[in-house]
């Protein structure tokens, strides 16, 4: 959407340069406010959701620590996944993204924030949801490539975000979620969203 007095951005041609599963590679010729034309290239990404799942009892969050290629090593996250099955909601594959990495299921789900974690290079909106009530999977999912090291840990919300600000979690959807996390329950959980219905449990 373009609030008034912005000027359109409007593509005159785009060249798709790369295709894959997870995103293509494209280059935009781009209308400038000048009158130019500018070429840019990003990545189209599939989108993907993010949930914190979160014990209020024990005030703790559930993360995950699994390799990536691309920086070369492991990285604290949230249980996270790429939209890519036809006909699943949002909610839905946060739900199932959550019980086939850490075998927790939630009985309550909330949309948290939205993020949009490399705008200068990509696409990608990530969708955070917070997930409450935790409960153990019927029984454990197998996991393969990189999962299959992954390590799940419950750590206390208040070590998370001493994590965050000592460069241990630097992940994008990771830092946002926590962070928003410790503003959400400050607040009684007002700034929470409704997620929409609670999808059932994946076991």
């Amino acid at each position: 959407m373009t609030a008034a007095g912005e000027h359109a951005y409007a593509v005159h041609d785009r060249v798709e340069r790369f295709a894959g599963p997870m995103f293509r590679v494209v280059t935009d010729r781009v209308a400038m406010p000048d009158g130019e034309i500018a070429e840019r290239d990003y990545l189209r990404h599939v989108g993907a959701v993010a949930v914190v799942p979160y014990d209020e009892a024990a005030d703790e969050v559930v993360l995950v620590r699994q390799y990536r290629h691309p920086v070369g090593g492991p990285l604290w996250e949230l249980p996270a996944g790429l939209v890519d099955v036809a006909g699943e909601t949002l909610a839905e594959v946060a739900a199932r993204e959550l019980a086939e990495e850490t075998d927790l299921t939630c009985a309550r789900l909330d949309l948290l924030l939205d993020l949009h974690p490399t705008p200068g290079c990509s696409d990608e909106r990530i969708r955070i949801f917070l997930g409450r009530d935790l409960r153990p999977s019927a029984q454990p999912h197998p996991r393969r490539h990189e999962e299959a090291t992954m390590v799940v840990a419950r750590i206390p919300l208040a070590r998370a975000v001493a994590m965050v600000f000592a460069g241990e979690v630097t992940n994008g959807a990771a830092v946002a979620g926590v962070l928003a996390t410790v503003r959400a329950r400050d607040a009684g959980w007002a700034p929470l969203r409704a997620a929409g219905p609670v999808p059932p449990a994946v076991e």
